[in-house]
């Protein structure tokens, strides 16, 4: 029954992130995306971070279970690895075995994911954090559906996806507990889970069925031992034993068997705090030509060099969201405007920009700010968004249609949404010219997405570090 219960929760949050990520549902499945650990605690979001501790020390990784969309991916590639033995019937099986615990491994790269926090060095956790590696795996499907993929988020993700699959095929959950910095901080409390999967020596009959079974290759079958570090507690081996010698129960927390055994708990328990400590108080220091109505071959837009990146309303500072964001690309696939895509440089490797060469941020849209669970782009409602400025419209009469004589214009002017741009009379000319209010410019791009010129646009949006008030 517990099993079943796990699959039926795995299934519900597994379709409704992936619906999130390919874009659909976002009014529906987005809380789904606020209960993932990693973004909760870069945006500070405690009580999600608490209660999923909480969660852990009582239930165990739960959260491994069925609230991560990569471990219930993983579970997906086991059970098609099953299946295929069984339809093609084939005499040697892969069985899974207890696996030793990889310990310099599992703590050095949760060491090195607190350091990059720390230090806003996002580009690890990018990588290999699980709801973002996620994230990326689909992004970079569904985009190259759509013929839209970037040639960094292409590799990634199709890279990301094969070694993840050949990982869960091969050896089963090891990738969550042995690189996965989520995993590894949760262990540290699932070791003392109150309740836990118990081997009952009395009905067991030593058949290895159970650890053969165990996708985590946690069940020492010889030594009758169960590492609940890397439980994550998918009830397999409690399906399996015909013998009912596995149950889930409450375990005492002072409930020792020998006096080395406490002396362990006693320095695990130690280094619990401490390094859970220290991913929590990580999170919180890091919060801290184609003329106009010609007839010739149309030439798609360039993105112009920016003095400043652009980022997103709701990101208070380009410094802000490039500390928080984890590359998840959720924004990315809930943007209609499509002015958000994945970076291909190595400083921000996937992370999201700003660009308006197929779209402009419009003012009633605030779909990117209600998704990010991470606290890059903070919620912001339609009003508060038309007082944000983000960036800032530069003119470039070199490329301006109309102050080169060519044509008369004011596409940016008809179209601004806060009124920043007018059309001025150049001196010994009939044509007029756009003229920028910097005050009042949001940064929305609007003008430099609607300008005729190609295929650099005449006018074009320099990034804010620190965003101001209109």
């Amino acid at each position: 029954m517990l099993r079943k219960i796990r699959i039926l929760l795995a299934a519900v949050f597994f379709i409704g992130i992936t619906l999130l990520f390919i874009g659909i549902g976002h009014n529906w499945w987005g809380w789904m995306a606020k209960l993932q650990f990693l973004p909760s605690l870069l945006a500070l979001n405690l009580g999600v971070v608490i209660s999923l501790l909480l969660l852990t020390f009582i239930l165990g990784r739960i959260y491994c279970s069925f609230i991560c969309p990569l471990g219930v991916f993983q579970d997906i590639v086991i059970w098609i690895r099953r299946k295929g033995e069984k339809l093609f019937k084939k005499k040697k099986t892969h069985k899974f075995k207890y696996l030793s615990e990889h310990k310099w491994v599992r703590y050095g790269v949760l060491v090195l994911s607190i350091i990059s926090i720390i230090v806003s060095g996002q580009m690890l956790i990018a990588l290999i954090a699980p709801y973002s590696a996620y994230g990326r795996m689909i992004q970079s499907i569904v985009t190259a559906c759509s013929g839209s993929v970037t040639a960094a988020l292409l590799i990634t993700g199709l890279l990301t996806l094969i070694i993840i699959s050949v990982c869960a095929w091969l050896w089963g959950r090891e990738y969550c507990n042995t690189i996965c910095p989520v995993g590894t901080t949760l262990s540290l409390l699932s070791r003392f889970s109150l309740m836990r999967p118990v081997i009952d020596l009395g009905n067991c009959i030593n058949c290895g069925k159970c650890g053969r079974q165990c996708k985590a290759g946690c069940i020492d079958t010889k030594n009758h031992r169960i590492d609940y570090s890397r439980c994550i507690d998918c009830f397999d081996c409690i399906e399996t034993c015909q013998e009912g010698a596995i149950k889930f129960k409450y375990v005492a927390p002072c409930k020792c068997s020998t006096k080395k055994e406490e002396a362990d708990n006693v320095d695990e328990g130690r280094r619990a705090f401490l390094v859970t400590g220290a991913v929590v108080a990580a999170g919180a220091a890091h919060a801290q030509d184609h003329m106009h109505g010609g007839f010739a071959d149309i030439i798609d837009k360039k993105a112009p060099e920016r003095a400043e990146r652009i980022a997103p309303f709701g990101a208070g500072s380009v410094k802000s969201f490039y500390a928080h964001c984890t590359a998840c690309q959720l924004c990315i696939s809930a943007c209609p405007n499509h002015v958000l895509h994945p970076s291909s440089d190595l400083e921000h490797l996937l992370q999201p920009y700003m660009s308006y060469e197929n779209g402009y941020c419009r003012p009633e849209c605030t779909a990117c700010s209600q998704v990010c669970p991470a606290g890059a782009i903070k919620p912001v409602t339609v009003e508060q968004k038309q007082t944000i400025r983000i960036g800032v419209a530069r003119v470039n009469l070199d490329l301006c249609l109309p102050a080169q004589g060519k044509d008369s214009c004011g596409n940016c002017s008809y179209h601004c949404p806060s009124g920043a741009i007018r059309m001025v009379r150049q001196p010994g000319s009939r044509n007029q010219i756009p003229t920028v209010s910097e005050d009042r410019c949001i940064g929305c791009g609007a003008c430099e997405n609607l300008c005729p010129s190609r295929p650099i646009s005449a006018i074009t949006i320099d990034g804010l570090f620190i965003h101001r008030n209109a």
